[in-house]
């Protein structure tokens, strides 16, 4: 460090016409080095894309000139920490954020039968119920997005957190149906941050982990799902849909009482310039996990400008994001448009009944029917087909990769659907509609892991917050398949959620990009140079700020 001076100019280039000039400071406990990129044309060098290097206290700096020591990202010290404790409360967290969603999305199938019946509403009305829900969250889902990128991933995730319990609670308090459709609203609104919970966690995992951990994090989606039925059971027939809506605000609760132990993302604060938080950070994620921090000093890209959509255009980017999108649509409008038809169905008896039912809707579109005690039992088991879905894309997610993965589970689904086109019995049905659950359960799991993956820190909340955008608009209109158009044709219904499952297909299986085994990338900037981080082996400071550096 001591052989470089003050602004020094180095032959070395990163693009053409594009000269790198280092400035170092120095104070009583660390050097700073500066990594600035000048471009001809202009006066000053560029804030886009700054380095720093942040060196730990070696102790007396009279001798630090004197001792040689390595460099390392926050890739490396999360590396070098790996797996422990501290991952194991955040997946608790974290979870209780993903059965608060759960929960808040199951009851939608399973209040609105009675809203139905107590409210006298027709299928339309029933229907814009459940997509009040979703625009809330398509509206809000990109804004939590750069949110979460430009403030940070803790703050984001408890903004909307206490946003969804405040307004979860007030509407069990709903006096009439445009009541409900704006508290609702405001619900999917907040919920609308909660995929953001999947960002902060994937920025504390290890590579080796962590496909794996946000697959399972799915596990709490399903304890979720089957929660509400159970308390739908109990609840339903004897306090009603209010008193519903008020017990499923339970682990938004539980998640309001424990956020103050949540940490910001060290690859958040390291991108916004804050190394010393973030070094704060990693220690005590060591010292919970009973290791280490790696020595020597702690490079970071910082980048100013981060949330920005027009980042996922870059020609990097551009066809990655616009598949992405569409696999993440594809997963919504089919995995809530089976949760919905699933309740449909079992009231109708079979794909059959439905249709014959669908003649008499113009002459009785008034006529309702309850969740009967047989009803939340199949949906129950229907409901347990997350786990089996969750444990089969554990086993191969590592195995034969992320866009394999998510292509498989596409295709499996579709041909789960076909047997329903037949009059299936009942019990027929029900293992059907258990695999198709499975199988899509999984893909959107897969989803989950890969577009944190294949964003950089910069970008990753805003890909994420995009994605689950598009999600919901996908979410947003499978109600009026799902429900509406199921009156008219079951076949027809049937037959958008197959072609749709087989465009996901065709669309994980042409991502440019496997991100298996890869390590997160940090900024806009550093991706554009390379595709993986290279981790320096006790290389020179200047070597390794060339490295990792755009």
């Amino acid at each position: 460090m001591s052989a470089l001076k003050r602004s020094t100019q180095v032959p070395y280039k990163r693009w053409k016409d594009t000269n790198i000039s280092f400035v170092t400071s120095q104070t009583d406990d660390k050097s700073i080095i500066t990594v600035h990129e000048e471009q001809p044309g202009k006066n000053e060098p560029s804030n886009e894309g700054v380095c720093t290097i942040l060196e730990q206290d070696l102790g007396d700096s009279k001798n630090r000139s004197s001792r040689t020591s390595g460099t390392f990202t926050v890739e490396e010290a999360v590396e070098a920490i790996g797996f422990g404790k501290f991952q194991w409360k955040l997946s608790m967290l974290t979870g209780v954020a993903w059965m608060a969603d759960a929960m808040e999305m199951m009851l939608l199938s399973i209040a609105t039968p009675q809203l139905r019946c107590e409210w006298r509403l027709s299928s339309w009305k029933v229907a814009f119920i459940t997509t009040m829900v979703f625009i809330g969250m398509m509206i809000s889902s990109s804004l939590w997005g750069n949110i979460s990128d430009k403030y940070g991933r803790k703050v984001c995730l408890i903004l909307c957190m206490l946003w969804s319990l405040h307004y979860g609670f007030l509407s069990a308090f709903a006096p009439t149906y445009s009541w409900i459709l704006i508290l609702r609203g405001l619900v999917g609104f907040g919920l609308g941050g909660a995929p953001q919970s999947v960002t902060l966690y994937t920025e504390f995992l290890p590579v080796k982990s962590r496909g794996k951990s946000v697959i399972l994090l799915g596990v709490f989606w399903g304890l979720g799902a089957v929660f509400e039925v159970l308390l739908a059971m109990v609840v339903m027939p004897t306090l009603g849909w209010k008193w519903l809506l008020a017990f499923s605000t339970l682990p938004l609760v539980v998640f309001a009482a424990s956020c103050c132990w949540l940490p910001e993302s060290a690859r958040f604060d390291v991108l916004r310039g804050r190394e010393d938080k973030a070094l704060d950070t990693l220690k005590c994620i060591a010292a919970a996990n009973g290791s280490s921090v790696p020595t020597g000093r702690l490079i970071a890209n910082t980048q100013t400008d981060r949330g920005r959509i027009r980042d996922l255009f870059i020609p990097e980017y551009r066809k990655t994001t616009l598949l992405v999108w569409f696999i993440w649509f594809c997963n919504a409008f089919s995995y809530y448009g089976l949760v919905l038809l699933t309740t449909e169905l079992f009231q109708a008896g079979s794909a059959c009944s439905a249709t014959d039912k669908s003649n008499m809707e113009p002459l009785c579109s008034l006529e309702c029917s309850y969740l009967t005690f047989h009803d939340y039992v199949d949906l129950l088991w229907t409901t347990f087909a997350e786990f089996p879905g969750i444990l089969v894309t554990v086993w191969m997610i590592d195995r034969i990769g992320r866009r394999k993965s998510m292509a498989v589970c596409f295709l499996l689904f579709s041909v789960s659907i076909l047997p329903l086109y037949a009059c299936t019995q009942r019990t027929l049905l029900i293992v059907f509609i258990f695999i198709a659950r499975a199988c899509i359960t999984g893909g959107w799991q897969v989803a989950y892991v890969y577009t944190p993956e294949v964003f950089p820190t910069a970008t990753r909340a805003i890909g994420i917050g995009t994605g689950s955008g598009m999600a919901r608009v996908g979410a947003l209109i499978t109600p009026f398949f799902a429900q509406v158009l199921l009156k008219s044709s079951v076949y027809l219904t049937l037959s958008v959620y197959l072609i749709c499952c087989l465009l996901g297909s065709v669309a994980s299986w042409f991502l440019p990009m496997e991100t298996t085994g890869r390590s997160l990338q940090e900024s806009t900037q550093s991706t554009m140079e390379q595709k993986n981080i290279e981790r320096p082996n006790g290389s020179e400071t200047t070597e390794s700020s060339s490295n990792t550096c755009p």
